[in-house]
Formats: C-alpha cells, structure tokens, sequence
C-alpha cells in the first residue's frame, strides 16, 4: 500500500470528514517554503503549514540546535527542576515582549496557553477574595482554540455546537470593525460596569479563522482604556500575530495600552516542536506568592518548558531578529501591497485585506464566509493542482507564507489566487440571467 493508503487505514485527521475526504497527501521532505510528496510532486506552503512555520522547512540553524539539545537532555520534569534552554528561551522572550509582561509560564500549544491564561485571570481574582469575577469578554467571531475553555470564549459555531451546554458563559461583543467602531465601544462600556468581569480576551487587529478579519489599533485601545479604567485584566492572544506575522514583532507593539496576559504559540519555535508560553504582568505572578499554598497556581503538563522545544525556540528567535528576517517581512508586506492594488476594483472581488505578511482576499459572490461554503473546496482543489497549498475560510483565500518564501513563489501564489477569481466570474456568468425581466415603474 502507498504511504496514503495506509494513513487512511490507522488515522484519523483534524478536521475532516474522513468518510468523504479525499486520501491525504503524503509528504516526505520540506525544503525552504516546499513541501516535497512521496511521488515528488512539489507543495508551496502558502499557509506556513497551519501559520506555524516562520523560516522554511528543516531550516538548518534550527535543525543543529534541536540536535545538539537531543544529544544533551531530551527532558526534565518541571516542577522543582529547571534548565538552561527554559531559562534562556524566557529571558530572550521577555526582551522583546511589551514591557508590561514580567513572567514566563511554559505548556503545549496554543490553546493550553489560552486555558493557562483564563485560569491565571480568575483564580487571581479568587486569591484577592473576588470570586463572583468570572466573567470573560470575547469578540463574537473569535477563535482561541479546541480545549473547552479556550472553545468557551470562541465563537458559537458548528465546532462548538455538539459541547454547547458544557461551555461557560461567555460575553461576547463585535468585532470593530470600520463603521461599527462607536457601536462596539458602548457594547464594552456597558458590560465593565458590571461586578462580574474578570477579563477581556481578543485576537489584537486579525480574526485569523473568522475569516483574517481587520480592524484598526486605535479602535482596539479604546476598548482596552475602557478596561484599564475598570481593572478589567486585558488578555492578548497572539498565538497566531506574533513573531512578525502583522509587520511588527507582536500586534499588540501597535497598541498604546498593553496586555497584562499574553498567549503565544504556532511561530514561537518556528513550526519545529509544539510548545505554548503564557506571559503575565508582575501584579498577576504576585498574586500567587503566599503562605497559603492553596493559593497556588495549580497548572502543568509533563512536557511543560520540554528542553528540546525551548531549544528550537531559541533558534527561531535567533533568525527572527536578524536582520534578514526583518527584510524579508518587509519584502513580503510590499509584495501583498502590490498585488491588492492589482485586485482593486477587479470583477469576483468583494474586499481584499493585509495586515504586515497577511493578505485575505475574499471572493464575491457567494454570500457567506462559512467553512462549509461551496467555494472552499473548489478553490482548494484549484490550488492544489496547480502546487499550491492554501486552505480557504469559505470564500476567503489568505496568504500567511513563511519569511524564506521569494517574489517569484510569491507570484505563483498570485496568479493562483487570479485563477480563483476567474472561476468566480466564470461561475457568476454561467448562472447570470440573459436579460433583466422588465418591472413596471412606479
């Protein structure tokens, strides 16, 4: 049987409908922003395999420091020990961190560090004798991740629909989105009059599953200064923004009110090893030192701060802030620019979106930006015959490509996503009337 053939006999993938799915494609190899098939076909990753991947794959500068560290130690647990990788990967973080972040604490992914962060925000207020504030603000079309309370202050949808009774409540307000900027500020300034709220948690200026939906710093501060006001705790989930993807190191570098939590993950070792970091304010670690030790902050995993992990951390923070790497941000930002002037204004093209290394095109005119649209699976099929890998949401087609990626696979990607919008006008043609049926008038 093929590599493909006897996946589909032991495994069972992330979201897919394994009944209807075509056979996965098997690859062997990742060269730069390749990825290399079985058959040798040859995969641009235009989507840094699920936004994780910073620098190209198997990068040497991280392939020999993850060596050297498998050759030195593999693991050690966590609690009462520490190591060098952990100690060096925290104290190289927290330098390029807003300074409001003081401590570094280690899990496994991205939505743990999301759990980490809720836990750290309400058993804070639990230790300063506060418990009714448990209350979680959220933007509607959020997404922070598939463990129940990282689902909890995501958006209600078909993922989450089958748990619904089991999420907490969450309040959740709009996106501010240009136009609805006063609207969502009096949601905010009503709900933080409340006893109740402990926090505010957001994805700062791209909603990455809702569709890379932007919105502009100043509109963001505005709602933090209305939780700074009433010491609602300010939690940024840059899981997905940080490390460059918005054009500086973290989104949250464009705000004026900085978080006092901060969720990392996907681009913090360079897509190599899984790994999570939660930061926090001093205020927030203070509130855990106690005599009383059920004041504890009661949270780990086996493979927290695994040495393997920090040590490929430290070797994407190394090519993160050479100066190369920021070149090629800048080259990439430039490039999305350029070509969202070559869309502007052309027929199958509803709003076209960039923030830093991410574009968002999105695709008129189907009439729903849902996962299930019709759209989805023909542009993904489009793009994959032509070596492309891209994962629409719906009707919308993003780019998040790795840093290595040159303007000549830029283009490819390009003229592929050209492709989609002639298939668009195509289909828009096809079904369109042969004349207007005449009305009377008035």
């Amino acid at each position: 049987m093929s590599l493909a053939q006897r996946d589909a006999a032991v495994l069972w993938h992330p979201y897919t409908q394994m009944q209807t799915a075509p056979l996965p494609i098997p690859v062997v190899r990742g060269e730069g922003a390749w990825l290399i098939a079985e058959d040798g076909t040859r995969y641009l990753d235009a989507v840094a395999s699920w936004w994780v991947n910073l620098h190209g794959h198997a990068h040497p500068h991280i392939t020999q420091r993850v060596s050297a560290q498998l050759a030195t130690l593999e693991h050690v647990i966590f609690a009462g020990f520490t190591h060098p990788a952990a100690v060096e990967l925290a104290e190289g973080l927290l330098q390029i961190l807003p300074s409001t972040q003081n401590r570094i604490f280690y899990s496994d992914n991205g939505a743990t560090s999301v759990e980490v962060a809720i836990k750290m925000a309400l058993q804070y207020f639990h230790n300063h004798g506060q418990p009714q504030r448990r209350t979680i603000i959220a933007f509607r079309d959020s997404y922070h991740g598939d463990t129940f309370g990282a689902m909890s202050v995501s958006a209600r949808s078909a993922f989450t629909a089958p748990f619904a009774p089991l999420l907490f409540n969450v309040e959740f307000i709009d996106v501010p989105v240009p136009g609805r900027e006063a609207e969502v500020m009096a949601q905010m300034a009503s709900l933080a009059q409340r006893d109740d709220i402990a926090a505010f948690i957001f994805e700062p200026l791209v909603l990455g599953t809702a569709g890379m939906v932007m919105y502009e710093p100043e509109s963001l501060d505005a709602l933090l200064s209305i939780c700074r006001r009433h010491d609602i705790f300010i939690i940024a989930d840059e899981v997905m923004t940080g490390f460059g993807r918005t054009g500086r190191l973290f989104a949250s570098d464009y705000l004026r009110e900085q978080p006092d939590i901060m969720c990392l993950s996907k681009g913090l070792t360079g897509g190599t090893m899984a790994l999570g970091v939660t930061s926090c304010s001093a205020a927030i670690y203070e509130a855990f030192l106690s005599s009383d030790r059920t004041k504890t902050f009661f949270h780990g995993h086996s493979y927290t701060a695994n040495p393997v992990a920090c040590a490929a951390g430290l070797a994407s923070l190394d090519l993160l802030l050479a100066p190369e790497s920021f070149a090629d941000r800048q080259r990439i930002a430039a490039a999305h620019a350029q070509f969202a002037q070559e869309l502007h204004g052309l027929p199958g093209i509803r709003e076209v979106r960039q923030r830093g290394t991410i574009l968002a095109v999105e695709f008129a005119p189907d009439e729903t930006t849902s996962y299930f649209s019709r759209l989805r699976d023909e542009f993904y099929a489009l793009a994959i015959a032509r070596g492309v890998l891209l994962r629409p949401l719906g009707n919308i087609v993003y780019v998040l490509p790795p840093y290595c990626i040159s303007n000549a696979e830029l283009r490819l990607v390009y003229d592929t996503m050209l492709a989609m919008r002639e298939l668009v006008v195509r289909a828009a043609t096809a079904t369109a009337p042969a004349s207007l049926p005449e009305f009377p008038h008035d």
